[in-house]
């Protein structure tokens, strides 16, 4: 136990000792830039940026898809018929959702989050087969999609049923998450939530074995879009 002289002495010790000025966030910001930089050897091409999303995914469990934005509704809407989905839970007023519903067949009910979760728990946890999101980006590096919820898309469309399928634009797409941040500029202003999904939900807490949709869905399908034009691409680069 410190005697109460040894106390004040301790004490006395941090008073008398000066303060190490803090960096400024601008210096903290260059040095953060400068370590990523310096890893990036060039800007990846707009295909590169898919194939790392794609493969990332892949090797996460995810299905991925790479189609153009006419075809991916028809696309979409034949595997979800043929995975046995009855029904789907999507925001039908996003121009996304609404297209989809528009392809769905008969045997694929499209609904939408349209009442408080108190008042169709049950309903929702036992006959949803699948959720349709539409992430707000990608980070191509770690096949990372970024979801910023809302009320028509609130969190639970992409956590509560079996499968989750995503739908990411190839514009959106960035290089790590150090230039999703700055290009997308975060210390602007972040939503309240932001989510990260990496693949199906998986666990090893039982026992060191890797189990999938213990805590989400168990699957995931991502349709990336090709909404490039790839003409408008080629002539910039001749530019240069």
């Amino acid at each position: 136990m410190s005697t109460p002289g040894a106390r004040e002495r301790m004490l006395g010790r941090l008073r008398a000792a000066a303060p190490t000025p803090a960096s400024s966030t601008a210096e903290l910001d260059r040095r953060i830039d400068g370590h990523f930089e310096a890893r990036r050897h060039r800007a990846p091409s707009a295909d590169e940026l898919v194939d790392a999303m794609r493969m990332a995914l892949q090797a996460s469990h995810a299905e991925v898809w790479c189609t153009d934005a006419q075809a991916w509704p028809a696309l979409l809407a034949a595997a979800l018929a043929e995975a046995g989905v009855r029904r789907l839970l999507l925001d039908p007023a996003s121009h996304a959702g609404a297209a989809l519903a528009a392809a769905l067949p008969p045997q694929v009910e499209a609904i939408g989050y349209d009442r408080p979760i108190e008042a169709w728990k049950a309903e929702l946890f036992d006959t949803v087969d699948a959720g349709f999101t539409v992430a707000r980006s990608g980070i191509a590096a770690t096949g990372t999609l970024i979801v910023a919820p809302d009320a028509g898309s609130p969190r639970t469309v992409s956590l509560v049923p079996p499968l989750h399928v995503a739908l990411v634009r190839a514009s959106t797409l960035h290089q790590d998450l150090h230039m999703a941040a700055r290009a997308e500029r975060w210390r602007d202003g972040m939503p309240t939530n932001l989510v990260m999904i990496s693949g199906p939900s998986k666990t090893s807490d039982i026992q060191q074995t890797l189990a999938y949709g213990a805590h989400g869905p168990r699957r995931l399908w991502v349709v990336i879009v090709q909404d490039i034009d790839k003409q408008n691409i080629d002539n910039k680069e001749a530019a240069q």
